[in-house]
């Protein structure tokens, strides 16, 4: 099973692939990698789902949703770039920023809510090194925001 029919599977689907600022890419190719820029739980035509802080504003479960769908956010860039998400031939690695109160410390509870996604959909290709580090505050105070590098296999 591919992995959009996964997607569908668990009731999800890709947002449209976000259009990035002049002189910036969603996603940029060099060789066999494909490096994803920070994507964060925006919708289009929505906004942000979830904005604040975590350990003050935004509770771990929102904070695992939003993550999920960062990563969502993020894989619109994947097929943007690559046609189709069955490219992906490994997840290499993410960077997870959670926008924390100053004493909060599960943030890697919180970035479960994309590595779980990336469990469903690739399996064992979507073992990946991971970083998940509190910030004092992001962009528009998200709650979160996912970089992300994959290898692309033909």
């Amino acid at each position: 099973m591919g992995a959009e029919q996964k997607l569908a599977e668990l009731g999800l689907e890709l947002p449209p692939a976000s259009t990035p600022p002049p002189g910036r890419a969603n996603a940029v190719r060099t060789g066999n990698l494909l490096f994803v820029g920070g994507h964060g739980p925006s919708v289009p035509g929505v906004g942000a789902l979830n904005s604040g802080k975590l350990g003050q504003d935004v509770t771990i479960e929102q904070g695992y949703a939003a993550a999920q769908q960062a990563m969502l956010n993020c894989l619109s860039a994947v097929k943007g770039e690559l046609g189709d998400l069955d490219k992906v031939s490994r997840v290499v690695k993410l960077l997870c920023m959670v926008n924390s109160a100053p004493d909060f410390g599960d943030q890697p509870r919180v970035a479960n809510g994309a590595t779980d996604l990336l469990a469903k959909i690739y399996g064992d290709r979507g073992a990946h090194a991971r970083s998940a580090v509190g910030m004092g505050g992001l962009p528009n105070g998200i709650c979160i925001e996912i970089e992300m590098i994959v290898e692309v296999g033909e």
